[in-house]
């Protein structure tokens, strides 16, 4: 029985984006394999919760899905060998004038291999890919396969970059462990080449393939991202927020001070310049705190007068702008 992706993730057919977004987010820190490192069913419902959200917070794939089921794959499914080009990072070796689409640089307007613009670098760069046809065919006939897999990768590792570790399974049951550098900055859904680590050809020779690795980045149970901004929830007490406060907020670069202003309501955003996401390449982004007010659970006597007293001091009415 093909499965029913809804189900999977625990939501309605006419869930909301933020309510699919939301239900992934906390059953992937349930069944997150670095969670539960000895337990396979967490690792396989994990995959499944994957599968579902790829699907569902896609709006065109949710479409099809909704209309022809787990079978519209058959029918969107576009030619072997991943994505467009422009989304994939090279982790190793370098590519020639072959492996770039000069269209992503320039603009539609030179062209790419499949529409030439006239003339101009549309025309310079189909004759240097024409003059070397011949050859790459030569060059790539003897190659081995691809491999297709996907690597799970912290949110801070995704944010600040490090090392993973990739297991691939060989020929004769063999397992071989490779070291896969992560740059900071990367986002779930893109995509890795790692050059000359794929299928070697069968009898020997030749160029072993490239590995085309999906980044698929586990949520944080604190911090999202936009872009290059992070932004955390920030619990703050009453008595921060009334009379102000420097409080210690952690970064990814490390624990930083804030200052809190006297008067800070919940909802506030504090912007904490240069914090967030910084890419090999470009400026850094932000860090945004927004202030959450935490209440006491149990206020006694004295604690209610407080609060009585405390509201003289309010708005009169803090809701009279509020609308339909």
């Amino acid at each position: 029985m093909a499965e029913d992706y809804y189900k999977t993730l625990g939501v309605s057919r006419n869930a909301s984006p933020d309510e699919i977004q939301k239900a992934y987010r906390d059953m992937a820190r349930k069944y997150h394999p670095d969670l539960n490192p000895d337990d396979d069913s967490a690792k396989k419902k994990f995959q499944q919760i994957q599968t579902a959200f790829d699907v569902l917070n896609d709006s065109s794939k949710r479409e099809l899905y909704d209309r022809y089921g787990s079978s519209f794959e058959s029918m969107s499914a576009g030619a072997p060998g991943g994505g467009p080009r422009s989304g994939a990072w090279t982790a190793q070796g370098g590519g020639g004038v072959e492996d770039v689409d000069f269209s992503q640089f320039f603009g539609e307007r030179f062209g790419s291999r499949e529409h030439p613009a006239a003339g101009g670098f549309g025309d310079i760069f189909s004759q240097f890919t024409r003059a070397g046809a011949g050859q790459r065919r030569r060059r790539t006939a003897r190659r081995g396969r691809d491999i297709h897999s996907e690597l799970h990768v912290p949110f801070q590792t995704a944010v600040s970059g490090g090392e993973m570790h990739l297991s691939v399974h060989r020929g004769e049951g063999k397992v071989e462990t490779i070291s896969v550098q992560i740059p900071p900055g990367i986002e779930d859904g893109q995509k890795m080449r790692l050059r000359g680590q794929g299928e070697p050809l069968p009898e020997g020779g030749g160029h072993a393939g490239d590995i085309l690795l999906t980044i698929r980045v586990a949520p944080h149970p604190y911090f999202t991202r936009r872009g290059k901004n992070l932004y955390v929830k920030l619990p703050l007490l009453v008595s921060e927020a009334m009379l102000g406060a420097k409080v210690d907020v952690p970064t990814p670069t490390g624990t930083v001070s804030l200052k809190v202003p006297p008067g800070t309501s919940g909802g506030t955003r504090l912007r904490i310049k240069g914090h967030g996401i910084k890419p090999k390449s470009g400026g850094a982004g932000d860090l945004f705190a927004e202030v959450q007010i935490v209440l006491p659970k149990k206020i006694d006597e004295s604690g209610r007068k407080l609060a009585e007293k405390l509201s003289q001091y309010e708005p009169a009415d803090p809701r009279r702008e509020l609308r339909w």
